[in-house]
């Protein structure tokens, strides 16, 4: 089958269009022929072997993370789904970037019924990401403040949809060509960042989602209650993360120590810090499917690129400019 991998770490230029073996089910997984697949930032960081210390892969070692597709083959004991099901999914073994892959299950949920195959592809690793950084770990309640950073982003545009969902305030960063966009999307506050200061605007806000670590990480304490709460998924990582690690117990230990400061900080202010590292749920992507098929999350999608172009698209990730998603087309094949 045609994939999109890699041989080593490296740069987007060591990306490989060819021939990798067509994947074998087990008796408990799934085979999608994948229809589309999203590119996220996370895939270039996973190129350039930033996890490499904590989460190894093995090479060869195909790319990508989020894909729609239809069943074509499923394992002796997997019930849930049968061939012909259009389904979508955040991987959780084989990658994204490929004529076919393997997914568990319990990863697995069936396709919103009312969106096409594309922007199927765009929603798993994000509205996973933003269900499970505000509904799960945050909690956000109506009549809430939420603070939502790069609301412009693939995370972002997708959190903001699921705030107002629930009932919350948002406001959210964004550069002021994307002003009158994002509040499209729900936004109630807009902060141009290249003109304002975020932490200067804001007070009293009940969570932030930071997308973006470091200053930006640091400066949002300022804005948030006592009481409240800041999940990063940039930032970095906490214990609750580390003991989901297949480590050793030196690399347990020491992965809480690279978030002390933040959580230090945090702790003074009476604030709450979590780190996430989003994990595929087919229940979860369940729910999501409902959202979409209710009108009340709608996918966001900034350009499409045939497999050929896979290139390209990274590049473009790359730049860190994408207004929504960015889309790999896979059908042609």
């Amino acid at each position: 089958m045609k994939a999109a991998y890699i041989q080593r770490y490296g740069k987007i230029d060591n990306v490989q269009l060819d021939e990798q073996p067509k994947p074998a089910i087990t008796e408990n997984t799934v085979l999608v022929k994948v229809h589309a697949a999203s590119i996220n930032p996370i895939d270039l960081r996973v190129l350039q072997g930033e996890f490499k210390a904590i989460l190894p892969v093995h090479f060869p070692y195909i790319l990508g993370n989020d894909f729609a597709g239809i069943v074509v083959q499923v394992g002796t004991y997997v019930t849930q789904f049968k061939v012909g099901d259009e389904v979508y999914a955040k991987t959780d073994q084989n990658g994204a970037f490929a004529e076919y892959t393997i997914v568990q299950p319990s990863s697995l949920a069936l396709k919103p019924k009312n969106i096409s195959m594309e922007l199927a592809a765009s929603l798993p690793l994000v509205s996973l990401t933003a269900w499970q950084a505000l509904v799960e770990i945050a909690k956000v309640k109506s009549g809430q403040k939420i603070l939502i950073h790069a609301g412009s982003g693939g995370v972002g545009s997708l959190a903001i949809q699921l705030t107002k969902y629930l009932g919350a305030t948002v406001a959210t960063t964004t550069s002021s060509k994307n002003t009158n966009w994002v509040k499209a999307l729900g936004a109630d506050i807009v902060i141009d960042y290249k003109t304002a200061d975020f932490e200067q605007e804001l007070k009293d806000y009940d969570v932030v989602l930071d997308t973006q670590g470091g200053a930006i990480l640091d400066k949002s304490l300022n804005v948030l209650k006592r009481g409240g709460h800041i999940v990063s998924i940039s930032g970095p990582p906490d214990r609750t993360f580390a003991e989901t690690l297949p480590a050793n117990w030196l690399v347990k230990s020491v992965i809480p120590l690279l978030s002390w400061s933040i959580r230090n900080k945090a702790k003074k202010r009476g604030i709450r810090y979590s780190f996430l590292f989003m994990q595929p749920n087919g229940d979860q992507l369940s729910q999501i499917s409902k959202l979409v098929e209710a009108g009340n999350i709608n996918p966001v999608i900034d350009k499409q690129y045939d497999f050929s172009e896979i290139k390209e698209a990274l590049q473009y990730v790359n730049t860190g400019h994408a207004k929504g998603k960015v889309i790999i087309k896979m059908t042609q094949y």
